[in-house]
């Protein structure tokens, strides 16, 4: 089945009246979303979907506009899909506050009307979401785009992945709104997203992860990437689930541990080599030798110029008497069986 025909089958069976987004309020989105990006990240999917790839670019020649074809939409009116926001750090949230607060909106956010009143959101959530409840205004600029569901969530999505310094988890999540929503597979992704197909496998290494490590880095989605991931979801397939668990726990709440620490303290320690056993036999006052013993192995060291020949000697001398104690217990063992 083409692409194409994935996308249609899918969009059919999407809803167009989103649900209420389930409420967060540490949780805003990231205002930095370039939808266009992706006409120039997916030219395979672009020549064999080629009304894709126009929706695509209006959506890119709404949002960058400088408000040629925008107006003013009632934030009250604007309703958003949950999952399409970003997680953003404290940091990054604060900088894009305080941005909008002091300047006007360069570009408005890309919304398409649902015919009852209410504006589905396609890109912006995170500028609708301090408008509304950091700033206390009412209206923001924005742009109507008509379109399929299946364009519509698509161009929502790479809106977000194709976004700058956006974490590996949160690439991961828009993966998986991709392949839940619309059916593509990972090769399909890993074309679209233009990313190394090495790079998608280290992403998706999130999803071996249990359930509830990754509610706790969907908080902070920036303190774990994904080659840590890799190597945590290796550790949980070899059965350190508990010291995973515990291990980005602690990574998540303390933003002073680092993840070659968090990894070092989910790998289980190796057991501590025994301690060699060594004893010096004397000879009045003058060393004869060493008897080392370790892990099963005995080690005679002789000292001085005759050492080697001593050490030649002595291991015919001990193989014979290991020897003829040996014979001696299986005749004595034989004596008691013919009792």
């Amino acid at each position: 089945m083409s692409i194409k025909d994935r996308l249609a089958a899918k969009a059919a069976m999407i809803g167009t009246s989103p649900r209420p987004q389930k409420g967060n309020e540490d949780i805003p989105g990231r205002p930095k979303t370039a939808p266009g990006q992706l006409m120039a990240s997916l030219p395979l999917l672009a020549e064999k979907e080629k009304e894709l790839q126009a929706a695509i670019k209006r959506i890119e020649e709404l949002e960058s506009s400088t408000n040629t074809y925008s107006e003013e939409v009632e934030i009250s009116s604007l309703v958003e899909v949950p999952g399409r926001r970003r997680v953003l750090s404290q940091q990054e949230y604060g900088e894009l506050r305080a941005n909008l607060e002091a300047n006007p909106l360069i570009h408005p956010i890309v919304y398409r009307p649902l015919g009852d009143g209410r504006n589905e959101i396609i890109s912006g959530n995170n500028r609708v979401a301090i408008y509304r409840d950091d700033l206390n205004r009412t209206k923001i600029r924005g742009v109507s785009f008509f379109g399929t569901d299946a364009e519509v969530e698509l161009g929502a999505a790479f809106s977000n992945l194709l976004a700058p310094s956006l974490p590996d988890f949160e690439k991961y999540r828009q993966f998986q709104r991709i392949q839940e929503n619309l059916g593509l597979t990972q090769a399909d992704i890993i074309r679209a997203s233009g990313l190394a197909q090495s790079h998608v496998a280290r992403i998706l290494s999130f999803d071996n992860l249990p359930a509830p490590v990754k509610e706790m880095i969907a908080v902070k989605p920036h303190r774990l990437g994904g080659t840590a991931a890799a190597k945590f979801a290796a550790l949980v397939q070899q059965g350190h689930e508990e010291g995973v668990t515990r291990a980005i726990a602690a990574l998540i709440d303390s933003d002073e541990m680092t993840q070659e620490r968090a990894l070092t303290l989910a790998t289980p320690a190796r057991p501590k080599a025994s301690q060699p056993s060594t004893k010096s036999i004397n000879v009045g006052k003058k060393k004869f030798c060493d008897v080392t013993v370790r892990s099963g192995v005995i080690g005679l060291r002789f000292s001085g110029k005759d050492g080697e020949a001593k050490a030649e000697e002595w291991g015919d001398r001990i193989a014979n008497f290991i020897r003829r104690e040996l014979e001696a217990e299986n005749e004595a063992s034989s004596n008691l069986d013919a009792q």
